[in-house]
């Protein structure tokens, strides 16, 4: 059982300057429920540090509710915040999920992983050579700088008004 590392970089985000996967989203991945895994997390408590898993905070939950337009994952919460895991929490997963399923999900997820830092890398690379470019040539190139700057950055999503 494979999955596709594009489908998991969808699941990964940046809190607290931190890329993380919700426990919702791993459980799924790992083919059992949100309450299993985090009760396979709170027996082995030890093995998962703040730096490899936290606790989200009313207000992330409240973002995270606003950046996901369904209600996905959040229907049967009512003890626990939800948890979020960093790359060293999954890794860390590994060992407390021992099924064939787990380690396979596992190395699909590092590699997604390792995929979103070579994007990081070759997009900061390759500002830093605009940049370089931008002060070699004079003023005429300025509107071509300017222009590839735009298309480097993400594409802002269009917020939908509400109501009338």
């Amino acid at each position: 059982m494979t999955l596709p590392v594009e489908s998991i970089v969808t699941h990964i985000q940046t809190i607290r300057g931190q890329r993380v996967i919700l426990d919702a989203d791993l459980a799924e991945m790992y083919g059992v429920t949100t309450g299993a895994l985090n009760q396979a997390v709170k027996r082995n408590e030890k093995r998962f540090p703040e730096d490899f898993m936290f606790r989200l905070n009313l207000q992330e939950v409240a973002n995270l509710k606003s950046q996901i337009v369904t209600s996905r994952g959040w229907g049967g919460r009512r003890r626990a915040l939800p948890a979020v895991f960093t790359e060293q929490g999954v890794a860390m997963l590994s060992s407390v999920l021992n099924s064939e399923r787990a380690v396979q999900v596992n190395i699909a997820i590092m590699r997604a992983f390792v995929a979103l830092r070579q994007v990081a890398v070759s997009h900061a690379s390759l500002s830093r050579r605009l940049n370089e470019l931008e002060q070699k040539y004079d003023s005429q190139f300025k509107i071509v700088f300017d222009a590839i700057r735009e298309l480097m950055e993400p594409p802002k999503k269009k917020r939908r008004k509400i109501g009338f």
